[in-house]
């Protein structure tokens, strides 16, 4: 490793000019972060929900599909359990899964006792469809193709309706403050017009409870939100944390292609569409997935990523279509209207017209390193929903899991830690090394990670990768600003992506590596795991049982 790559132990920021105090810190304001705080507030004193934008900014909102449970009579929790399983590609944890597919029924009637009005049919019943890699309808939807966005807005009303929560919003996570023992003592926040609260300041606090969201603006293009800078597990690890799984970054296969030059958040076309009948194609009209899977085209978001990348390459087009012509204008008005007005003000009319789609970062399957109850390797310091690592989602996150992840696994942080609140602790003098790169380097390194650690990976492309993101680490920044602190974000977890990428030589899930096309239990059963010492991020390898039923038995599976 260069002797100049030194990743910050820390973000350069001026001393806090003010505090507060709360007993538990929730960063993110999604489905994992709210839920967390409801709870939360009937068993300790003083929950303090802080998020960067509006309260409903963050991810949840863009989830069109919805929320996956065995909900259906002919449905059971076993059955969705195989499902994520074999989508997971061996790499998800077995104890995890049984308690996501378990509880999720229970939390989703949980989130309509709450107010959330998921679609029913016309009998009452609750509207189920399919997507990708479900062998069962469990997919529960609401406003067609608005789920996020309507229980976002279900958590919203109840958290204005708990005056007991305080919320700082326009407010960014820092770094941690911590104790001498290596634990929780508090965060340091920046506030962008927040009142008398503005600039840096810090919280003390006895848990933090990172609900923070993914990173999927380290690529050039994303479905991911602007605020998708992966500050949470940057944070975490900076502190101390453990980031497992990193190189599992989900690329949804049907994103709407609006031209090379188009960058940031893309328009996502919702699995749920091919789900209701709709079809991939190439340019000669050929349904190219017949054959790949059993599934066709709603196969898990891996096989049908590598399978548009494929035909891409093989024909030399910049993307794919996706053919939903035969739904209809009354089927498309009802089911799909947020998807519909997004294409049209594109362009693109889905009545009439193939959709040009194509791949993008979507999800990513790995994390913050947490047990069954959220808990991290820092003593206080908790994980829920995208930013968490519970192990449930694997090498490949099944469709419309992600949602019941950040609920299921918040619920249960929430009934551990009153009875683990640390006592208060003053934050110690902090040791780890202060740095920061300038915000104008993000365009640099988005087009380097989305090039070389894209769909499509081969060690070369991974060493190119490493040896840029150095040049990029040796620059320090002039200026002081968010911009600089969310590049400085970016530029942790790119690299401990590339480098974990670089070391699973094999293709897994959404670990595609062209180099080495076949997935090899026989060495690469298990995860990598990233710490940071000294400023530089170190990789290790955590053998485990491959956990794909459709290869080999599994404990306990099926039931």
């Amino acid at each position: 490793m260069p002797d100049y790559l030194r990743l910050p132990g820390r973000l350069t920021a001026p001393e806090p000019g003010w505090t507060t105090r709360a007993d538990v810190v929730i960063v993110g304001s999604g489905i994992a972060g709210l839920t967390a705080a409801l709870r939360l507030r009937e068993h300790v004193d003083k929950v303090l929900v802080v998020t960067k934008d509006v309260l409903s900014a963050g991810s949840t909102q863009w989830a069109q599909g919805g929320i996956a449970a065995a909900l259906g009579p002919e449905d059971t929790p076993g059955q969705h359990e195989v499902d994520t399983l074999v989508a997971g590609a061996g790499a998800c944890d077995a104890d995890a899964v049984r308690v996501l597919v378990d509880e999720g029924p229970e939390a989703v009637h949980e989130l309509i006792a709450l107010g959330t009005n998921f679609d029913h049919t016309a009998d009452g019943e609750l509207s189920l469809t399919r997507e990708g890699g479900h062998h069962r309808d469990r997919i529960a939807h609401a406003g067609g193709d608005a789920t996020g966005a309507e229980i976002q807005r279900a958590l919203v009303a109840a958290i204005d309706a708990a005056p007991d929560i305080e919320v700082i919003q326009h407010a960014l996570a820092v770094d941690l403050l911590l104790a001498a023992d290596g634990g929780v003592a508090g965060v340091t926040l920046h506030v962008m017009g927040e009142g008398q609260r503005e600039g840096v300041g810090a919280v003390h606090c006895r848990a933090v409870v990172l609900a923070s969201g993914g990173f999927g603006q380290v690529f050039s293009q994303t479905t991911n939100p602007p605020v998708s800078t992966g500050d949470g597990m940057a944070l975490a690890l900076r502190a101390g944390a453990t980031l497992r799984d990193l190189e599992f970054v989900q690329f949804h296969p049907t994103v709407m292609y609006l031209g090379p030059d188009s960058r940031g958040q893309q328009p996502l076309i919702s699995e749920a569409v091919r789900g209701e009948g709709a079809f991939l194609v190439d340019d000669e009209g050929d349904r190219f997935m017949q054959g790949v899977h059993e599934l066709a085209d709603l196969a898990p978001r891996d096989v049908v990523a590598k399978a548009i990348m494929k035909r891409m390459l093989e024909t030399g087009r910049p993307h794919m279509w996706l053919d939903a012509r035969h739904l209809g204008a009354d089927f498309w008005e009802r089911r799909f209207p947020t998807i519909l007005a997004t294409a049209r003000s594109h362009g693109v009319d889905p009545v009439t017209e193939l959709i040009p789609v194509s791949p993008a970062c979507h999800y990513v399957s790995g994390g913050v390193r947490t047990d069954l109850d959220g808990r991290s390797d820092v003593p206080g310091l908790y994980a829920s929903g995208e930013v968490a690592c519970s192990g449930v989602h694997g090498a490949n996150r099944l469709a419309s899991n992600s949602l019941l992840d950040g609920l299921v696994f918040s619920r249960r942080i929430a009934k551990v830690l009153p009875g683990e609140l640390r006592d208060w602790a003053e934050p110690a003098t902090d040791h780890r090394a202060q740095g920061l790169v300038p915000g104008s380097a993000r365009r640099e390194l988005q087009e380097t990670m989305t090039s070389r650690v894209g769909v499509l990976r081969h060690a070369d492309g991974l060493a190119e990768a490493v040896q840029l993101l150095d040049k990029v680490a040796a620059v320090e920044s002039a200026v002081i600003d968010q911009e600089a602190w969310e590049t400085t974000n970016l530029l942790t977890i790119a690299t401990a992506l590339a480098e974990a990428a670089a070391l699973r030589e094999e293709t897994r899930g959404s670990h595609w590596r062209e180099d080495h096309p076949e997935r090899d239990d026989s060495v690469f059963a298990g995860h990598y795991d990233v710490r940071m010492v000294d400023g530089a991020t170190v990789v290790a390898f955590t053998p485990a049982v491959q956990t794909d039923p459709s290869v080999g038995p599994v404990a306990g599976v099926p039931r």
